[in-house]
């Protein structure tokens, strides 16, 4: 089995620059994360975009989607900032053949309380055993974009009500 992941940033990149007394979204840390978790898997890394989530266009998302529609790879993971990452899952979610998990994390990979690991190794193991589709993975949980929304107030991906 391989995985392909693609990287768009956010906040599960970002790293605070002490000269600019800001957060910046760096290099893709999805790759030191597996690594650090002693994964047997094949996975290859391909960077899209670094950008915070709310500066997604249309067209990084259509970037994204070609590429993940011409890689022979069946076992997509994505990495998104959470602000957006919904959107863009639902902007994926017609490409047949694909298990496609997009994940990310409410705090930066290189903070030591970061959900970055745990949301990236869910992802990961969902990955596979999930059927073909579109799921997003965080907080311990798999969901389908249709029926997800990000909860500020709890910091948490919850379901729509009624689902």
């Amino acid at each position: 089995m391989r995985i392909s992941i693609y990287t768009t940033g956010g906040s599960i990149d970002k790293y605070y620059d002490t000269q600019k007394s800001a957060f910046l979204v760096g290099e893709p840390a999805v790759g030191w994360v597996l690594a650090e978790s002693n994964i047997s898997v094949d996975f290859t890394v391909f960077p899209i975009c670094r950008k915070d989530s709310l500066e997604i266009t249309d067209a990084d998302r259509m970037k994204l989607r070609e590429q993940i529609a011409g890689d022979p790879v069946d076992r997509i993971m994505v990495t998104h900032g959470t602000d957006s990452m919904i959107e863009t899952a639902r902007f994926l979610m017609d490409l047949p053949g694909k298990v496609i998990v997009v994940t990310g994390s409410m705090q930066p990979a290189t903070f030591r309380y970061s959900d970055a690991p745990f949301n990236v190794g869910c992802a990961f193991g969902a990955l596979q055993v999930l059927p073909p589709g579109v799921y997003l993975a965080m907080n311990g949980r798999v969901f389908d974009p249709r029926t997800v929304v990000k909860n500020v107030q709890s910091n948490r991906f919850d379901l729509i009500a009624g689902n």
